[in-house]
């Protein structure tokens, strides 16, 4: 089955629905299958989680150093002072990614505001 074997307007969406599911729901199914049966201080989680971690920071670098859409218009200086302000705010409030997303959020927003 390929994408240009049905010639209807609802036939890219429902590709897409179907092969979203099926490369999704089999490894969630087996994440939880296995994922209940392995010590929380295993070296494999231990990886899973460093893993984990890098590509978020790389996804944030990412954002950060190349921008799309009306954030390409912000300054570097402001990029980097959001996420700088985001981050400390995540320390000092004991580990709170909420008060720490709110916070980058709201200094990007008001730099963006005030012409940053």
């Amino acid at each position: 089955m390929i994408l240009g074997a049905v010639d209807a307007w609802w036939w890219p969406y429902a590709f897409i629905l179907i092969a979203g599911w099926a490369t999704t729901y089999p490894w969630r199914f087996l994440g939880v299958f296995i994922g209940g049966r392995i010590r929380e201080d295993a070296e494999i989680l231990v990886f899973v989680r460093a893993l984990a971690t890098a590509l978020v920071a790389g996804v944030i670098g990412n954002f950060v150093c190349y921008p799309s859409g009306p954030a390409a218009e912000a300054s570097l200086l402001l990029r980097i002072g959001a996420m700088a302000a985001g981050f400390a705010t995540y320390l000092l409030w004991r580990r709170s990614v909420l008060a720490g997303l709110l916070v980058g959020e709201a200094v990007f927003c008001l730099g963006l505001y005030f012409g940053g």
